[in-house]
C-alpha cells in the first residue's frame, strides 16, 4: 500500500511555505530533506527520493524555501534560509512521536542543514545529496569550517565529477572529519548525479540515492 503524501504549510515567521509529509506506518526515523538552489521540493529528484526512502520505514518532510514559494530564482539571504530550516525541522519533530529526526538535502538544502546543526539544531544525523564543498572552479574556497563543529554522524553522497566537489577536496575534508563522516561516491556523477552516457530521469536518480542513504539512516536510528 502506497503511503499518502500529506500537504501542509509551515509558519516561518514572515510567510508560510509549502511542505509535504510522508509517514509510512511503523516508521523508525524521520528525515527532513531540503531542495537545492535551482528547484523546489516538488522537483522529481526530491519527490523520487522521498517516496523511495518511505518504502524503507523512513518518514520524510520536504519544504520550500521562501524564494521558491514566491517564484523567484535567487536564494534568500542566509538568515532566512536558516530560519526556514529550523521551522521545518521543528514541524517534523512535532510529527515524529519521539522518533530520531535527521536532516539534509540536495546541495544548498544540505549545506544550510549542516550550518544549522553546527549551531545547535538537534538533528540525529545529516544526509548530504551532493554537498557543495566549494564554488565551481574555485576549489580553494572550501566551505568546511562549520563541519568540524558537528557532533552527529554525517553521510556524504557525492558524484566524482561534481564541479562543486573536487575529489581531492572531498578526500581532505573527510580525512579531517574522520569517523564522523561516511562517503558514498557516485562514479562519474555530476552535481545532479547524472553520469555521461547513462540517461536516467531525475526521479529515478532520487530513488537510487534513497537506497544508498537507507543503511546510514537506519543505523543512526538504531534500527539497522
Amino acid at each position: 500500500m502506497v503511503t499518502p503524501e500529506v500537504r501542509s504549510e509551515i509558519d516561518t515567521g514572515p510567510a508560510p511555505v509549502s511542505a509535504a509529509w510522508i509517514a509510512p506506518r511503523g516508521a523508525v526515523a524521520t528525515l527532513v530533506v531540503a531542495h537545492g538552489a535551482g528547484a523546489g521540493m516538488d522537483h522529481p529528484f526530491m519527490a523520487g527520493f522521498a517516496r523511495a526512502i518511505a518504502e524503507h520505514d523512513v518518514a520524510t518532510l520536504r519544504f520550500n524555501f521562501p524564494y521558491i514559494e514566491r517564484g523567484r530564482r535567487s536564494p534568500d539571504p542566509e538568515g532566512v534560509l536558516r530560519a526556514t530550516w529550523l521551522a521545518g525541522f521543528e514541524d517534523a519533530r512535532s510529527r515524529s512521536d519521539g522518533r530520531p529526526v535527521l536532516a539534509g538535502g540536495k546541495s544548498l538544502g544540505g549545506r544550510i542543514a549542516s550550518m544549522a546543526t553546527a549551531d545547535g539544531m538537534p538533528a540525529a544525523g545529516l544526509v548530504f545529496l551532493g554537498y557543495p564543498f566549494h564554488p565551481p572552479g574555485k576549489p580553494e574556497r572550501v566551505r568546511d569550517d562549520h563541519l568540524y563543529r558537528i557532533a552527529v554522524p554525517m553521510l556524504f553522497i557525492q558524484g566524482t565529477a561534481d564541479p562543486f566537489a573536487k575529489p581531492e577536496v572531498v578526500r581532505k575534508v573527510l580525512r579531517k572529519l574522520g569517523r564522523a563522516a561516511e562517503h558514498v561516491p557516485i562514479e562519474g556523477g555530476d552535481h545532479s548525479f547524472n553520469v555521461r552516457g547513462r540517461k536516467r530521469d531525475a526521479r529515478e536518480v532520487g530513488e537510487t540515492l534513497a537506497g544508498l542513504a537507507v543503511p546510514f539512516v537506519l543505523r543512526v536510528a538504531g534500527a539497522g
